[in-house]
């Protein structure tokens, strides 16, 4: 296993947010909002955690908390290739933002299609200037490079939370929840050639949010910051039932901490694919880890990561906002 140290780190990462907010979805695009290395060039929202509607206002209500109401936000896909739309309300609340009192979003969507938006922005920057954050299930970016082929290429990245493999799945035994909702979208994207980063459970499983880390956010005296803790508060309810642990696990913000400092983490290069078949399986990552077949490496694999420097890098992230 090595620490993610090779990756390329431009002065300025222009990214895109693929996303289904969620309160860990929200506390990754306030990250990136707080943190001047990254260039959010728009949010696209997808159907996952709540149905599209709500993750599109979702969106732009995360902007607007962040004085950056300025950025485009479109909606992309309301449901999966092939299945009925999976949603997680028991998890997130009604809204999918429930836990701090946000008001309504007072910004538009954008016009036009989400996955036209990525098409367009892919085309319309230097090749390998841009990334994909991809928070959801991957329904957005699988359609956008079946439209456009050539933006696999031109793409410097994708790097996405989602799947798991040591430590199995969240929503069934063996899937977790962003990878489950579309695995068909998900096994394209595998398949693109796109450079991938993959942040599982394996990764984010171990950085929990203890009560001292929520505290510290709430500490900063600022709306983002008690925002962020009430997110976390709430989330905690459930995730602490279900675990046991000293703390609900934080997810989606671990690619935003990739992307600023992926020292942080470690893992490897290794084959990644999506099962699509079975019943009992659907949705799981099948991780050549060992590398026992003879399959090529596909995604960089992320098993684990600094959860102290993860929680200090958030919560000054999150400082920087208002």
């Amino acid at each position: 296993m090595r620490r993610a140290e090779g990756f390329q780190e431009a002065p300025l990462r222009k990214i895109i947010f693929d996303t289904d907010p969620g309160q860990d979805d929200a506390i990754a695009i306030l990250a990136a909002l707080g943190s001047p290395e990254l260039d959010v060039l728009g949010i696209v929202a997808v159907a996952g955690n709540v149905p599209l509607h709500l993750a599109a206002a979702n969106a732009r209500r995360i902007a607007e908390l962040a004085g950056r109401g300025d950025i485009p936000v479109h909606a992309g896909a309301e449901r999966p290739f092939l299945r009925p739309l999976v949603t997680a309300e028991h998890v997130h609340g009604e809204t999918g933002l429930d836990g701090p009192d946000l008001p309504p979003p007072a910004t538009a969507l954008r016009d036009g299609h989400g996955v036209d938006f990525i098409v367009d922005t892919v085309r319309a920057h230097p090749p390998k200037s841009v990334t994909i954050a991809a928070l959801g299930p991957l329904t957005n970016l699988a359609l956008a490079l079946l439209k456009a082929p050539d933006i696999a290429e031109r793409l410097q990245g994708v790097v996405m939370m989602g799947g798991a493999y040591f430590e199995v799945g969240n929503v069934t035994p063996t899937a977790e929840f962003n990878v489950y909702v579309d695995p068909e979208a998900a096994a394209s994207v595998f398949a693109s050639g796109v450079d991938l980063t993959l942040l599982p459970l394996d990764a984010t499983h171990g950085m929990h949010a203890t009560p001292a880390r929520i505290e510290a956010f709430r500490a900063l005296g600022t709306r983002a910051g008690a925002a962020v803790a009430a997110m976390l508060s709430f989330s905690e309810v459930y995730d602490l039932q279900k675990f046991g642990w000293d703390g609900a696990p934080l997810h989606d913000p671990c690619v935003t901490a990739f992307l600023l400092r992926p020292e942080l983490f470690e893992g490897r290069r290794v084959n990644v694919e999506v099962e699509t078949g079975s019943p009992l399986t659907r949705g799981m990552t099948v991780v050549d880890y060992w590398g026992v077949t003879e399959r090529p490496p596909n995604a960089f694999f992320v098993r684990s990561g600094d959860a102290d420097g993860f929680f200090a890098l958030l919560t000054e992230r999150i400082a920087r906002l208002a």
